[in-house]
């Protein structure tokens, strides 16, 4: 059984997959999509999205991120392809899901599984591109307006070469509504031969296992469910944090978290990543919401800095340090 850390455009970048896969159960991670048109791109990009690339394809903490491709011309996709794998990608992963209309518009992501044999085009493309050992995978969803050529391409992609296949359990017009359809990936794992890694509205230890009974896979991707619980991974694996401790945790991740993008971004930018994520946090953490209410007007980086130290000074006073942040993550995530 396999935890993989899904891509999230905007969201899931270098620095959160540090954090993320400090705090620990993480497998393997996928980075945000390189988009690709019509050129081969120069590998500063390569190595701004992913900057693991530098680290022998791994982060800090030692898991391995694949690095993914989004792009609708098989030889312009190939060709960067192999250039990621000169540059130190462990792996390549094909972006075949992606929702977003200016990607769809553009010819990229899920409007893509419309034309099944171009994705086996694409797939081969890169297949050939790259050494042997170098895992090829692809990601996809079960259509763009319905599902059915699903089945269609999750063929045209085993054929072309790839190791294994994750699928959103959703049409790209369903986009992020309820339910993810566990059931359609059922039937693709059944069709295929490769591995088929489940994914869809995973935000629970329950949720993972009645994912995993549905679609009969080993493996599960979680995308939002990790970002708005960093230690669900953890509570799927059996080492689950009371709620208390978790946020006392989250607390510690944030201030680390924005410490970080103050380094990295422009001023002007930093509060909106702070929020954005403290925003998901609530998701899970009832605490988060309050938090987002004494961040939301601010812009200060030094001044969100020093609420996120308050909070944390208020929730250690009630609660005391978690022992186990301690023992576990604190030096990791330092």
């Amino acid at each position: 059984m396999r935890i993989i850390l899904a891509p999230m455009e905007g969201v899931v970048d270098y620095t959160m997959r540090e954090l993320l896969t400090a705090v620990g159960g993480i497998d393997q991670c996928v980075t945000e999509f390189i988009r690709v048109s019509d050129r081969l791109l120069p590998p500063a990009v390569f190595r701004r999205l992913a900057p693991e690339l530098g680290q022998q394809g791994i982060t800090q903490a030692g898991t391995v991120v694949l690095l993914q491709l989004l792009g609708s011309d098989p030889q312009v996709v190939a060709e960067n392809a192999a250039r990621a794998v000169e540059l130190g990608a462990p792996g390549i992963d094909l972006n075949f899901g992606c929702p977003a209309k200016t990607v769809n518009k553009s010819r990229g992501g899920a409007i893509l599984l419309d034309e099944p044999e171009l994705v086996g085009d694409i797939v081969a493309a890169v297949r050939r591109s790259v050494p042997s050992e170098i895992p090829v995978s692809a990601k996809m969803r079960l259509g763009y307006r319905d599902k059915s050529r699903a089945l269609e391409n999750a063929h045209a992609i085993e054929s072309a070469g790839a190791q294994s296949l994750a699928v959103h359990a959703r049409t790209k017009e369903e986009g992020y509504k309820p339910p993810a359809h566990w059931e359609w990936i059922a039937r693709i794992r059944e069709a295929v031969s490769v591995p088929v890694v489940a994914n869809g509205e995973v935000w629970t230890p329950g949720d993972f296992e009645r994912c995993r009974v549905i679609s009969g896979c080993d493996d599960i991707m979680i995308g939002r469910g990790l970002v708005a619980n960093p230690f669900l991974a953890l509570a799927i694996k059996g080492q689950p944090l009371s709620m208390d401790d978790a946020w006392g945790a989250a607390l510690v991740l944030l201030e680390r978290f924005h410490r970080q993008v103050m380094e990295n971004l422009s001023v002007r930018h930093v509060h909106g990543r702070l929020k954005q994520w403290v925003q998901m946090l609530g998701w899970h953490f009832p605490q988060a919401r309050n938090l987002f209410v004494s961040l939301r007007t601010e812009r200060d980086p030094e001044r969100l800095l020093t609420l996120l130290a308050e909070a944390h000074k208020r929730h250690v006073a009630v609660y005391g340090e978690s022992s186990l942040f301690k023992e576990r993550f604190e030096a990791r995530i330092a």
